[in-house]
């Protein structure tokens, strides 16, 4: 392993206390500059002794953690050998963490860090925390010093905080590469399967999300306690991440078993059956063993289609839970509505198992029960579009148990039909009252009061200057984007022309290159079409773009703007049908400035409120509409009052 670790764009940032693309302008303005020394043209590496030597250099302030040492020194190994790198420091961490709580130093805590003997615990052959359904070999042992200092993060902070920084660090560097459950998401699941102080499986456990929600939650909202499950069980595909969710559980203390596998060709719980599963299963696999396991027993419900292997996920989590047992499992929201699984959806509601479809942000959850021998199915099914608040699924959960919720569809209903369960195509018509009052409020309650203006009965005649003189007496700087911009695996947030004309934050991104333009706070920004003043920072300036910066101690940033609006709008320098230099503008003092720039502000507040105005006022038609064509709103009882 290097002894010299590497950080890139954004570790430089985070150790400096600045934005990326202040890095990105050091980079370009300052030729001594450390060189790559890794990476690729699009995501260099630095050596990280370089960057603090340049950093010093320069008077810059910035601070090292002993996390981030820790974090660079993993990182130097590369990619490939990142996650394996973080599995075995959670298997040092694990040890570490054991071996203080059974023998702990005098007037220490078990979990403190080392004894003031200095002495550390060593990886020992046969540790590994993996129960595996194959043989999962021992990764390759860490650096010794690279040991030393984890352990040293470890007294310092407590085994469970060191690693959980090292996890977030690693989740944010591979955050294309692995998918995670949001934590509001996963913590919902588990409270509706409702797994307290029972065995608990996530057949698909990734990191382990699912499986902590539990731990996250043994305090509930209000101040009741939850009991955590008496057992954990886990399978991941990959060895590393079956690892990594061992050392997460074992070091909260949760007895946890997790194996390494594929579930669907080498399930490692065969026979197995918990209280509650949770699941979220990879989407849109199509090589999940439809060809060998086309006679598997677990197919209870009908072959799950080539194409539908969610519909393999949902009875392989049903065969994992005992009668009566909840199983939570995410699914791509066309799994409600395809033609494929169309027979499956319909079998499994026949049955009694499929009990709810709940639509939440980008996936659908699915709420399954395991009917117990000769019980009677349901007649309906809770259908609840939640994308907008997940706070209304544990309520309407509650009441589709207990037989009194007013969002359910009958079953019959479905199976005379496509068997179609989208949550929008169910939505509670009496919504639509509710949605019409709501948009009716926000309507009435953005209108916008423009400027009062003097009206003159002449207009002032008074000494004007362009702004290409401006820029020739240093009132003004501009500056351009490069015409095109690397757009792959880049995190730097790019200012678009379309949130220039929009009023919307930056949408693009890009990544390190050369000619990027920093946005500050203040900076006029300029497209053919539409002018704004910005008011953060922390983006660069996207193509077909100019910015303007100012002199804010002799020019009006927002005064800027609204002559260069008022000249038409064509204020691209490329335009041969209009010279953006040429734009006038009256020679005032500062103070006289700020007042044209204060009503100039008030015209574009009022042009964005305008263009919310109009988005809520087709939604109050559209409801209006539906409303009183379904009979949700009724006009006034003594009709249109004058």
């Amino acid at each position: 392993m290097s002894h010299d670790p590497t950080v890139n764009a954004g570790d430089i940032a985070r150790l400096a206390g600045v934005g990326r693309a202040a890095v990105s302008n050091w980079r370009r303005r300052h030729d001594d500059f450390p060189h790559p020394v890794g990476g690729t043209a699009n995501q260099p590496l630095f050596s990280l002794r370089q960057v603090e030597s340049w950093l010093r250099r320069y008077g810059k302030s910035y601070q090292v953690s002993l996390g981030d040492r820790v974090w660079q020194r993993l990182k130097a190994a590369g990619d490939l050998r990142l996650g394996e790198l973080v599995a075995q420091a959670g298997v040092l961490l694990t040890r570490h963490a054991q071996a203080t709580a059974s023998s702990p130093s005098p007037g220490t805590h078990a979990g403190d860090g080392p004894g003031r003997d200095g002495e550390r615990p060593r990886p020992q052959a046969g540790d590994d925390p993996v129960e595996s359904a194959r043989t999962v070999d021992e990764p390759a042992g860490l650096d010794p010093e690279l040991a030393e200092l984890i352990l040293e993060l470890a007294g310092q902070h407590g085994p469970l905080t060191a690693y959980e920084f090292l996890c977030e660090r690693y989740l944010e560097a591979h955050s294309r590469q692995l998918s995670v459950t949001r934590d509001d998401v996963a913590e919902l699941m588990l409270r509706l399967v409702e797994p307290d102080g029972a065995t608990i499986l996530d057949p698909a456990c990734g990191v382990g999300t699912l499986l902590l929600a539990p731990a996250r939650s043994v305090h509930g909202q209000d101040g009741d306690e939850r009991r955590m499950p008496a057992r954990t069980l886990g399978q991941e595909l990959s060895e590393t991440s079956a690892a990594i969710t061992a050392s997460r559980l074992r070091l909260r203390g949760i007895e946890a078993t997790v194996v390494a596998g594929d579930s669907m060709r080498h399930d490692g719980f065969a026979g197995e059956r918990a209280d509650a599963v949770v699941c979220s299963p990879p989407f849109n696999e199509r090589a999940w063993g439809y060809e060998e396991l086309t006679g598997d027993p677990r197919w209870e419900h009908g072959l799950p289609p080539r194409g539908e292997p969610e519909l393999a996920w949902v009875q392989h989590c049903l065969t994992h839970v005992k009668p009566r047992g909840l199983v939570a499992i995410l699914m791509p929201p066309a799994a409600a509505s395809r033609k494929a699984g169309r027979r499956i959806r319909a079998n499994l509601l026949r049955a009694g198992a499929l009990r709810a479809v709940v639509a939440l942000p980008g996936s659908d959850l699915w709420l399954l029960r395991r009917p117990a021998a000769g019980e009677r199915p349901p007649s309906d099914v809770l259908i609840l579009d939640a994308t907008a608040d997940l706070s209304l699924v544990e309520p309407a959960w509650q009441a589709y148990l207990e037989d009194r919720s007013d969002q359910t569809v009958r079953i019959i209903d479905l199976l005379a039909d496509e068997v179609d369960m989208t949550p929008a195509r169910h939505q509670r018509r009496d919504d639509v009252g509710r949605a019409f009052a709501e948009a009716r409020d926000r309507f009435l309650a953005a209108a916008a009061v423009p400027p009062d203006l003097k009206v003159l009965e002449q207009p002032l005649d008074q000494p004007a200057t362009t702004l290409g003189d401006l820029i020739k007496e240093g009132l003004v700087t501009s500056a351009q984007a490069p015409p095109k911009m690397a757009a792959d695996g880049g995190d730097i947030p790019v200012l678009t022309t379309d949130d220039v004309l929009n009023g919307t934050s930056p949408s693009g991104l890009t990544s390190t290159q050369q000619g990027l333009v920093a946005i500050r706070p203040g900076d006029v920004v300029a497209s053919y079409s539409a002018v704004r003043v910005m008011a953060d920072d922390g983006a660069v300036l996207g193509p077909h773009l100019t910015l303007y910066r100012v002199d804010a101690g002799r020019l009006d940033p927002d005064f800027l703007a609204g002559f260069l609006r008022a000249a038409g709008g064509r204020v691209t320098t490329g335009s041969s049908r209009f010279d953006v230099r040429r734009t006038r503008l009256p020679r005032l003092s500062l103070r006289e400035q700020q007042a044209y720039g204060a009503a100039f502000r008030q015209l574009a507040v009022l042009e964005d409120t305008l263009r919310e105005t109009a988005a809520l006022g087709q939604t109050l038609i559209r409801l209006g509409l539906d409303g009183l064509a379904d009979g949700h709103l009724h006009p006034p009882a003594h009709g249109p009052t004058s």
